[in-house]
This record gives structure tokens, C-alpha cells and sequence, in this order.
């Protein structure tokens, strides 16, 4: 009688632990799969970053530009920048720290008073 219980619940335990690892292998598989396709989509988003990269250094290249502004100089009115129209960096105005006073401090800590004893 206690044999064959045993043989009953050893048998149930390797069914058990064999469906656990039917369903952890699958799990496994997905995880995988997932992986795999996030991989695919970071490859294609670098793929789109490069190209991206290359229409823009091609679109900003400097003599294009400048033929850009030689063609629509009269709705943009651009001019070349001459030296007398940069200033010296003392002759910048720099706006002033505008510092509030405090009218009522507040203690947020008690670390001067330990420091003190």
C-alpha cells in the first residue's frame, strides 16, 4: 500500500515537473522571439538614424546653403557677418542675479545643532 503511493506521487511529481518544463521552455521560446524582434527594430531605427544623418549633412552643406541664400536673397535678406559686428566680451550686458530676501528662514535640518554639540 505505501508503495504504491509512492509510485503514485513520484509519478504525479515527473508529470508535474514535466509540464512545468514544457511551460518554461515555451516562456523561454517567446522571450527569444521577443528578443529578437526588439533587436530587429533597434537595427532598423539605427539604419533610419543613419540615413537620417546623411540627408541632413547633405542638405546642410555649406555651398548649397550659400547658393540657397544667393537664390532667395531678396525674401531673406541675408548678409555675410563682418568682423565689426561681433563685441568684445566686456561689452556684453550680463543681467544681474535677482536674489529674493528671505523674510522668514525655515530649519529644514537639525545638522547644525549636532555639529554644534
Amino acid at each position: 500500500m505505501m508503495r504504491s503511493l509512492f509510485y503514485i506521487l513520484s509519478a504525479m511529481m515527473v508529470i508535474g515537473l514535466a509540464f512545468w518544463a514544457y511551460h518554461e521552455n515555451y516562456e523561454t521560446q517567446e522571450a527569444q522571439a521577443k528578443a529578437e524582434q526588439l533587436q530587429r527594430e533597434i537595427s532598423n531605427a539605427r539604419q533610419r538614424l543613419r540615413v537620417l544623418n546623411a540627408e541632413w549633412a547633405y542638405l546642410n552643406r555649406p555651398d548649397r546653403l550659400r547658393d540657397l541664400a544667393d537664390l532667395n536673397f531678396d525674401k531673406l535678406g541675408l548678409l555675410p557677418l563682418q568682423p565689426y559686428q561681433f563685441g568684445r566680451i566686456d561689452q556684453v550686458a550680463f543681467p544681474e542675479d535677482d536674489k529674493l530676501p528671505v523674510l522668514n528662514p525655515v530649519e529644514v535640518s537639525n545638522m547644525d545643532e549636532e555639529a554644534a554639540q
